[in-house]
């Protein structure tokens, strides 16, 4: 009986205490930016968010991001599981081309790029395809008065390519895109 309890604390200070406390000073030194959380802070320090996360932005002159059925709230990661004839889903879809439409009137419904109508497995992806940003300058263009031409070359320069050029698809992280955007004018 003894034996099995020494066996347990051994094991306890292995894997629950050096292990964790020795990889978590390894990538505080070796990655100390990601192991904080990849965190964006503007000019003054201040956190404005983290890559990793999404974040709602409402307003017409920003770029917006996918649906979040969380709300973006990365303590309730994860989104419902339906199925495209799930009656819910297509209430919802039909909510969110609604009010795209509303807000991008030059846009007809084909050209509505699919991630921007649907969540993400987490509910709380960063980023969209390159095409939903580009279906979004021409309201941003008038509501910020600024040249499409100019917005589309921030959506060229805030693309950022595949993985090692193999893995994951052509993305734009749109808070980086939306600090970018403020930093135009």
């Amino acid at each position: 009986m003894l034996k099995n309890i020494r066996v347990v604390f051994v094991l306890f200070m292995i894997c629950g205490m050096a292990y964790p406390l020795l990889i978590t000073g390894l990538s505080q030194v070796m990655m100390p930016a990601q192991a904080e959380g990849s965190l964006i802070k503007n000019e003054k320090g201040k956190i404005i968010g983290s890559e990793l996360i999404g974040q709602s932005f409402e307003e017409a002159g920003y770029f917006h991001g996918r649906v979040s059925s969380i709300e973006y709230d990365a303590a309730g990661s994860g989104s419902p599981n339906y199925s495209p004839s799930n009656e819910e889903m297509i209430k919802r879809t039909k909510n969110e081309m609604s009010e795209f439409l509303k807000a991008n009137p030059s846009i007809k419904k084909e050209e509505i790029p699919s991630d921007l109508m649907t969540n993400s497995g987490s509910g709380l992806d960063p980023n969209i395809s390159p095409k939903g940003a580009l279906v979004q300058v021409p309201r941003i263009a008038k509501e910020r008065d600024i040249s499409e031409q100019s917005l589309y070359n921030l959506v060229e320069e805030n693309t950022e390519n595949r993985s090692f050029g193999l893995f994951g698809e052509p993305h734009i992280n749109v808070l980086k895109l939306n600090i970018a955007l403020d930093d135009l004018k």
